[in-house]
């Protein structure tokens, strides 16, 4: 069948299919990733009505983050099997449910389990990255794949900035804080329902139209009885898989930690309250809306004379970024320095995230779901680790010493990233495809007002 896939980015554009699932993939991660940290900036105000334990936030973290792994790992099989329409729809629709749930939660076992519960849209990073790889050429997929994750991962940033606002406006009107903040969580709820209804409505799965659909028709052979698990252990066996594991553990694992305990760390360490704290927490995530995306732009750039290899080298590099950056803000011992020092620390930690999901689609082009699955769950394995880090430490800044440390010490994994001469040749032809069919559609477009 042929393909499809866009060579370019029309960034405004909204008429393509391939240009509404890049749109529609990186709102409904924001919406996401938004409804999932939501609790996370409201929790000095929580901690102080429920009179939680610094265990127990600790264990809420973990919960926020663990479960996602599980899921990223079904995810991508089901992607391959489904198509990423139908996953992300059902995606939505299930998690709104304990989002919209934790509103009325009245002890704190009913906050770790919908919490836990809660941590299942991680898995949203998953179809995304999917979705875009099978829409967008190589020449371009690193930066679309960088773009919508970074967008999506905004979500982040935007919870930590405007739930404390949105508890503002309610508590001006008149409510008690105690009722606020359960007022507030159902706003993420809401929308993720609504962004339900707009992904079922407004894409499909590849270039050609829906899985299910061309499976029936004819145009794509039947996926067999067990084929996502087989195209699973497929990607399980590439050992470039597990080495971006660790990679994305380093950087992604980085990142949710950093949404989880900023706006404690701000309160906690410098006395700011909690709209203040909100504000210096989320401009860590609001680097998203560009730094993930220069990520994946600047891995493109690279592989135009690098290839493959320089995509890994460059990875390499900004892990240690991330690393030495983590390091220096962890040490800053004013607002006024700590601010700027998270700031490029979070610069280094976004494109890290961005150059390590520039390489996914190059690994196994026949495994991408399991490829991208296994690769996701990892930030969140890297999560995990760093919550019961956070939790055995005596305080957030010797945590996050050892933390930068151990991201210091994964920069390796991107330097093991290789691949064989024929590997090499064969996604060097792809991509030499994709700026010939760009520069034949330019010619195109140039010509036909000469013919008119």
């Amino acid at each position: 069948m042929k393909s499809a896939k866009a060579t370019k980015i029309d960034l405004f554009s909204f008429a393509t299919s391939q240009m509404r699932a890049f749109h529609m993939t990186w709102a409904a991660f924001f919406v996401c990733f938004f409804a999932w940290f939501a609790i996370a900036p409201l929790m000095p105000a929580i901690k102080g009505e429920f009179g939680f334990t610094k265990d127990q936030i600790a264990n809420m973290n973990i919960a926020a983050v663990a479960v996602t792994i599980l899921v990223r790992l079904l995810i991508g099989p089901l992607c391959d099997k489904f198509g990423p329409r139908r996953a992300y729809t059902g995606l939505l629709a299930l998690g709104a449910l304990p989002v919209l749930g934790i509103a009325f939660a009245q002890t704190y076992e009913a906050f770790l389990f919908l919490r836990l519960c809660i941590g299942a849209i991680g898995a949203s990073f998953v179809i995304t990255q999917y979705h875009t790889s099978v829409m967008f050429a190589p020449n371009v997929v690193g930066t679309a794949n960088a773009a919508a994750a970074g967008w999506g991962n905004a979500g982040g940033g935007a919870t930590q900035t405007l739930m404390p606002l949105i508890l503002a406006a309610i508590l001006y009107f008149g409510a008690d804080a105690a009722f606020g903040w359960r007022i507030a969580l159902i706003v993420p709820g809401v929308l993720m329902l609504l962004m339900a209804v707009a992904y079922w409505r407004y894409t499909q799965d590849t270039p050609e139209g829906d899985l299910v659909d061309l499976r029936r028709d004819g145009k794509l052979p039947m996926i067999e009885k067990k084929g996502g698990w087989k195209n699973f252990k497929r990607a399980a066996s590439n050992y470039r898989v597990w080495l971006l594991f660790v990679t994305y553990a380093a950087c992604f694992g980085v990142e949710i930690t950093i949404h989880n305990i900023a706006a404690l760390y701000y309160t906690d360490r410098f006395d700011l309250d909690l709209k203040t704290a909100g504000l210096a927490a989320g401009s860590f995530g609001l680097l998203a809306l560009f730094a993930r995306a220069l990520g994946g732009i600047v891995s493109d750039r690279v592989a135009k004379t690098k290839g493959l290899d320089g995509r890994s080298k460059l990875l390499f590099a900004l892990i240690v970024g991330e690393g030495i950056g983590l390091l220096l803000w962890a040490s800053s011992d004013s607002l006024a320095l700590a601010i700027p020092m998270m700031l490029i620390f979070g610069l280094f930690t976004h494109m890290a995230c961005g150059a390590t999901y520039s390489l996914v689609p190059f690994i196994d082009r026949d495994a991408l779901g399991g490829v991208a699955g296994i690769i996701g769950a990892g930030g969140n394995v890297g999560a995990v680790a760093a919550g019961f880090l956070m939790k055995g430490t005596v305080s957030i800044e010797s945590g996050l010493h050892i933390l930068g440390i151990c991201v210091l010490i994964s920069a390796v994994a991107a330097i093991g990233v290789r691949f064989t001469a024929e590997h090499k040749a064969r996604e060097a032809k792809l991509y030499e495809d994709a700026l010939n069919q760009r520069a034949a559609m330019a010619r195109a477009t140039l010509s036909a007002p000469l013919a008119a």
